[in-house]
């Protein structure tokens, strides 16, 4: 992988609400650490880094504002970053501030995006910004999910849906979907 000095690392809803029992069953129990490793490496190259936060409006969330889940879990807490992004729906680019305004005032086109919930908000979040012309990379590692029901009684694990969201990205032309190593080695 190539990038460029202003590449830049997104990381999305790694907040402590995704630790309770509401969500369900998860995945990749490494996600974190491997988010942890792009942080640490972007840091290290002062390579620009964006925070970002769900603040859920669903009366019940654990992610809503002033409850315990809405704020970022350690392993990010503290973390260096350039931008800290609200939102309250699934894509960073309908946060405050106005990310896209932010990353093109600073030329930056290439993305990095790792984070909670692989098909939920990192997937709508890369798909978006594929849409408007960057270079966008998603370590499918560096992310987790939770297994999920759908209509007519379907439902799909936590890993299917990790599955479905590599293809959707990879295969549908929104972004390269890739490990955190294969990152790291660029």
């Amino acid at each position: 992988m190539d990038f460029d000095d202003t590449a830049a690392l997104l990381v999305i809803d790694v907040q402590q609400g995704f630790d309770d029992p509401y969500w369900g069953d998860r995945d990749n129990p490494d996600a974190e650490a491997n988010i942890a490793r792009l942080v640490q490496a972007w840091a290290d190259a002062a390579r620009p880094i964006v925070l970002v936060r769900h603040d859920s409006r669903e009366p019940g969330s654990p992610l809503r504002p002033g409850s315990p889940g809405n704020a970022l879990k350690p392993v990010v807490a503290d973390a260096p970053h350039d931008l800290f992004v609200t939102k309250h729906v699934n894509s960073a680019f309908y946060g405050e501030p106005d990310l896209k305004a932010w990353l093109d005032e600073r030329g930056i086109r290439q993305l990095v995006v790792c984070g909670i919930q692989t098909n939920q908000c990192v997937e709508t979040t890369a798909r978006m910004g594929g849409n408007l012309g960057y270079d966008v990379v998603l370590p499918i590692d560096a992310t987790h999910t939770f297994d999920m029901a759908g209509p007519g009684g379907l439902r799909l694990t936590a890993v299917e849906l990790a599955r479905a969201t590599a293809v959707n990205l990879d295969g549908g032309g929104f972004a390269r979907v890739v490990a955190t190593d294969d990152v790291l080695a660029g």
